[in-house]
């Protein structure tokens, strides 16, 4: 019976021994994620992460000419300053020393049809490559431009050239006198986003008269005049018999003055001949 109850003892100190290194190696695995989660945490927590008006990706800030707008560029889950930069397109803004730490502000003042399109890009000092990027959307009535009056001869080539600039995009066409144009064999158009363009070959007299450029946008409608004045072809005159009848009249004038200065210098010798033997 004493044997038995030996027996009994160690086997229960072996268990609980066992459930003691059990418990002991949870504990330590614990602790292991409880220490490496405090070692990432502070890394997770304080990513630097920007905003712009309070957005936190790139967007489009739809605007209009003469508008003024704000970028503010903020650091958010910071754990100390950090430097801010602003760029507009590829070229840094002079900020001041106050408008740089964690907080920065950029005022875009009498914005312009040229400013559309425009990139203002907010960076990181310490690492460049957190940035932010706002881009600016103007949006704009056609402007339109070109020679208002041009005058060809009959037969010659014509080119009329309307100006464009307009954000939206703008549906172009051309009217004459009012009217639809009809394009005939010898009118060809060509369009870019920079221009819309009436290219008319070997002019006719029926090809007078007032060509509209006309853009239409949903903001608004705007028209832009040709005045084209075609003239009689004039009569030209040939120019290789006249230089012919130059050169023949020249060589003429040329011999007849060598022949007169032989008759001329004779008549001299025989009036020089007797004063020259009276001297003697």
């Amino acid at each position: 019976m004493i044997l038995c109850s030996r027996a009994y003892l160690r086997r229960k100190s072996d268990v609980n021994s066992l459930k003691m290194a059990q418990k002991t190696s949870g504990l330590i695995q614990r602790c292991r994620f409880l220490l490496l989660m405090i070692l990432f945490l502070p890394h997770v927590m304080t990513s630097s992460v920007l905003s712009v008006n309070g957005k936190t990706e790139n967007y489009i800030l739809d605007t209009e000419p003469g508008l003024q707008e704000s970028l503010k560029c903020a650091v958010q889950n910071h754990i100390r300053d950090e430097e801010l930069l602003w760029y507009r397109e590829d070229g840094r803004v002079d900020l001041k020393s106050g408008n740089k730490i964690n907080s920065s502000s950029v005022c875009v003042s009498g914005i312009s049809e040229d400013d559309n399109g425009i990139t203002f890009t907010c960076k990181l000092q310490r690492n460049q490559s957190v940035s932010i990027s706002v881009v600016l959307n103007v949006t704009f009535p056609p402007l339109l431009s070109g020679n208002d009056f041009q005058t060809a001869e009959e037969g010659s080539d014509v080119k009329l050239v309307c100006n464009v600039k307009s954000n939206p995009q703008a549906q172009m066409m051309w009217y004459k006198n009012n009217g639809i144009l009809n394009l005939e064999n010898h009118h060809q158009i060509q369009q870019t986003s920079k221009y819309f363009q009436l290219s008319i070959t070997k002019v006719k007299k029926s090809d007078n008269g007032t060509y509209s450029c006309i853009a239409n946008s949903l903001i608004e409608t705007k028209t832009k005049d040709f005045h084209l004045i075609v003239k009689d072809k004039g009569s030209t005159v040939p120019i290789e018999p006249i230089i012919a009848a130059c050169v023949v009249v020249f060589l003429t004038l040329v011999f007849g003055v060598i022949a007169r200065r032989k008759r001329i210098m004779k008549l001299c010798r025989k009036d020089q001949g007797p004063q020259c033997r009276t001297a003697l």
